[in-house]
Parts: C-alpha cells; sequence; structure tokens
C-alpha cells in the first residue's frame, strides 16, 4: 500500500510516497481502506518539528490525523462494526502515527459510522476541528446573550465548525476574516464581522468575556488589548512551552490564558452527528487528489481559505 512519510523535519519537499504493507490488525482494532483524510495546522508543525518535544524525532513519520473510509476487516473483540461500513475517525495518536495512507489500523473506539447524507471528504473534515470546537465551548464556561466572544481567523475549519455550534446559545458574536469570508461567516452565526483587510480589531474599542484566536497571529498578549478584566483568551494553537506557563499565569490575574487541545471521542463526536442531522454545514474548500497530496499541503499552508483542505484517495 502507498504512504505519504518523511524522514527529516521539514516544508512540503520532506514528504515522499512509501510502499508499506498492510498493519496488522490488533483484537480491539479496524483495518480501514482510506477514502480521504483532512489536512490541520497540527500536520506541518509537527512536520516542521515546532512539536519535536510531543513528537519525538524518529523517523519516518506519516501525516494526517482525520479520515473518512470503508471497513476492510475487523478485530476478534470488536463489536458494532463489520466489513463494508463506511466511517470517519482519528488515529490513536496524531504526534507519532498517520491517516495519509491507502489502509489504516485504528482501535473501533475511534472509529464512527458515517452519516450517510454527508460524503467521505465531509466526514474526513469532522474529528480534529470538530472536536476542537465543541472543547472550545466546554472551556469558556457559561455563555449567554450577554456574553461578548471575538472569533479571530473565523472561516477555518476549526471557525466554521464553531460558529455553528455558538448560534444556540445566543452570544454576542464577532468574527475576524477577510472580505471573501463575510459571507460565510454571516451565514455560520456570527453577528458582526470584521474585515481585517480593511479593519484592525486590536483598534476597535469594543472589549470581549471572550476572545478565541483561530489565526494563531494574535496572540494572548495582543488580545489582552481588548478583553474585560474578568475574561479568557482560548488558544488552540500553542507553543509547547505555552502549555505549562499559562497554567502558573493564570494564577495572577483576571485575564486567563487558556490552552484549547483537540483530543476526540465519542462524548464530543455525538454532539458533532447530532449537528450534521440538523443540517451542519461542512464546507470543503478543496479536495485534492492523493497524487497531489504536496500541493495540497502547500495549499493549506498558505491559508487564506475557507473551510477544510481534503485528500481523497481513489
Amino acid at each position: 500500500m502507498k504512504t505519504i512519510a518523511y524522514n527529516k523535519f521539514g516544508n512540503t519537499d520532506v514528504l515522499q510516497t512509501l510502499e508499506q504493507v498492510k498493519p496488522a490488525l490488533q483484537s480491539n482494532q479496524v483495518l480501514v481502506r482510506v477514502k480521504a483524510f483532512s489536512i490541520n495546522p497540527m500536520d506541518w508543525k509537527i512536520r516542521k518539528g515546532e512539536m519535536k518535544l510531543m513528537s519525538g524525532s524518529k523517523f519516518p513519520k506519516n501525516t494526517g490525523t482525520d479520515f473518512a473510509g470503508i471497513i476492510d476487516d475487523i478485530g476478534s473483540s470488536v463489536n458494532g462494526f463489520k466489513i463494508g461500513d463506511e466511517v470517519f475517525g482519528v488515529v490513536k495518536n496524531m504526534m507519532k502515527e498517520g491517516a495519509s495512507s491507502e489502509y489504516i489500523a485504528v482501535p473501533s473506539s475511534l472509529v464512527w459510522k458515517k452519516p450517510e447524507k454527508i460524503s467521505f471528504t465531509q466526514a474526513a473534515s469532522i474529528p480534529v476541528a470538530g472536536t476542537a470546537a465543541v472543547t472550545a465551548i466546554e472551556k469558556m464556561g457559561k455563555i449567554n446573550s450577554q456574553t461578548m466572544i471575538l472569533v479571530n481567523g473565523a472561516t477555518g475549519g476549526f471557525g466554521m465548525f464553531l460558529l455553528q455550534l455558538l448560534k444556540q446559545y445566543n452570544a454576542k458574536i464577532t468574527a475576524v476574516t477577510s472580505t471573501k469570508g463575510i459571507a460565510y461567516t454571516k451565514k455560520w452565526g456570527a453577528d458582526k464581522v470584521i474585515d481585517y483587510t480593511k479593519e484592525n480589531v486590536l483598534l476597535q474599542k469594543t472589549a470581549y468575556d471572550i476572545v478565541i484566536d483561530l489565526s494563531g497571529k494574535m496572540g494572548y498578549k495582543n488580545a489582552k488589548q481588548i478583553m474585560k478584566p474578568k475574561s479568557i483568551f482560548l488558544n488552540p494553537t500553542p507553543q509547547p512551552i505555552e502549555i505549562p506557563t499559562s497554567l502558573f499565569k493564570n494564577l495572577f490575574t483576571g485575564k486567563k490564558h487558556i490552552v484549547v487541545l483537540s483530543n476526540p471521542n465519542t462524548a464530543y463526536t455525538n454532539v458533532l452527528l447530532n449537528a450534521v442531522s440538523k443540517d451542519l454545514d461542512i464546507e470543503v474548500n478543496k479536495v485534492f487528489p492523493f497524487e497531489q497530496y504536496k500541493e495540497a499541503y502547500q495549499y493549506a499552508e498558505k491559508g487564506g481559505y475557507t473551510g477544510k483542505i481534503v485528500v481523497e484517495i481513489q
């Protein structure tokens, strides 16, 4: 089978296609013939060596975390699935494993049946970004109609899920995006939109209860300028050092810096599946064939697109 891997940290030029044997199944695993896998910022953070404290430096490494496909085989202790089921899911350890292969073996607890109403490319877009959105809302605490929330970089995959899931809380949501993303943020539930190509959100006079920086470009230091005395800054793209230091600094300030990490599980996925049943919009911006995976990662890393980028395996 074909798989995408790399033997050193670097840009997309280190990615290569390798031939490997199909993975052997453990009793609690299912073998999935992958139809699509999505691209997430963590993929290139790991590949560039930015997360080596967590990923280690052992090569070769694979890429990709969430996927959709068809069950090709099942382990002896697996219940609830059968060969031929259409599923989506995640690899067990995104720091050390990858979904960018024609076949992958994963625990059945990290696989869920794909709703018929969505495509493989849409299903592959759900786990990482969707779970991050559910986690972020959980970290926000009590949200009501008076809660002022700023979503910076609101039209990527994370923002797509977050804006739609936040609508049920009737919070006052301001989204920061580019001109071409305005229509999407309004469709997904933003009450106010700031076009960053025309306005600097840090120069606005509004103060927020919650600021979430999905772009990774604002940072806690800048965000404090537009935060209320008692407020929350949510950081889904932390540097490794920020994970422990934010906990310590939060002891001494009313403006809390909270790290958001995606950890897909059945409870979070059920929230997302419920949203899918109610016509959650999953925008796949562009689908690349497997042979063009380098172009897919280059396109994703440039940013500026709406929704998710997915690689499809025929």
